[in-house]
């Protein structure tokens, strides 16, 4: 269920309730495979029975229909995939999280100097356990052997790293680094105006892909180099990580971002 915090401006939200919320603002009326997810925010009392969005939802709902900037972090963990990121646009920022099994995510708001802050927290991003290691290692191979390391080590057999690399043909500091996986992520950022990965539609893209493997510590992906389009990495794709610290990683989230320079006027 839709519940709404007025206090501190916090909302639980699903994909249906946000598509019938921008669907009243810009058509008046809800089809019918969203009259479930309608009706349960009237019960939640996030809209009246006129149809009507109640004030304290007018930033967040302003917000999502004209966006600034749109960040989208996907986790893949052994719960799933989660979604979580965070949404820009002329007057006010809201984040939002979801929870593994759930449909709902939590929206809050936001100012512009804790909007790293609030993005870190979504990849759970934290100091290093690897103190005193190196970081720069670089590990090559290819995509297939990633899948084939998980997948040998999710039968339950707790073979070593190194009899893993042998039955799948991998690096064996690739099975050691895997060992160690807590989770992927991959952080998406993507507005209107210039950058460094621009879309025919005018939209330009920066994201980033890293590994957290706990006492391994932090891996980027640097290839295949994000953003990937689907269909674009296969089995054959070169594969390349490098270890990386914590406060690498900060600064990576906080160049995703674009300046002020970067965001188109209109």
């Amino acid at each position: 269920m839709p519940s709404l915090d007025a206090a501190r401006r916090r909302l639980r939200l699903s994909d249906a309730h946000v598509s019938v919320l921008g669907l009243l603002v810009e058509e008046g009326s809800v089809p019918g495979e969203l009259q479930n997810a309608h009706a349960e925010l009237k019960q939640a009392g996030v809209i009246d029975a006129e149809d009507k969005i109640v004030t304290d939802l007018y930033p967040l709902v302003s917000t999502l229909m004209e966006p600034r900037i749109i960040v989208r972090v996907e986790v893949t963990s052994p719960q799933g995939v989660t979604n979580s990121g965070a949404v820009v646009g002329d007057e006010f920022i809201f984040t939002h999280e979801s929870w593994p099994g759930s449909h709902e995510s939590e929206y809050v708001p936001a100012e512009p100097e804790t909007l790293v802050w609030a993005l870190t927290r979504t990849v759970d991003l934290h100091r290093d356990f690897t103190t005193g290691s190196d970081t720069g290692e670089t590990i090559v191979s290819v995509m297939g052997r990633v899948d084939a390391v998980i997948e040998r080590m999710e039968t339950g057999t707790s073979e070593e790293p190194a009899a893993i690399a042998e039955a799948t043909g991998a690096p064996v500091r690739l099975a050691e680094v895997l060992a160690q996986l807590n989770c992927m992520w991959r952080m998406t950022v993507v507005w209107k105006g210039d950058g460094a990965a621009r879309t025919e539609s005018g939209l330009a893209v920066s994201a980033l892909a890293v590994w957290d493997c706990g006492l391994e510590g932090y891996w980027l992906r640097e290839l295949p180099a994000e953003p990937v389009t689907e269909g674009q990495v296969d089995a054959s794709s070169e594969l390349r990580v490098r270890h990386v610290s914590a406060k690498e990683l900060w600064q990576m989230i906080t160049d995703l971002l674009p300046d002020g320079a970067q965001l188109a006027t209109a």
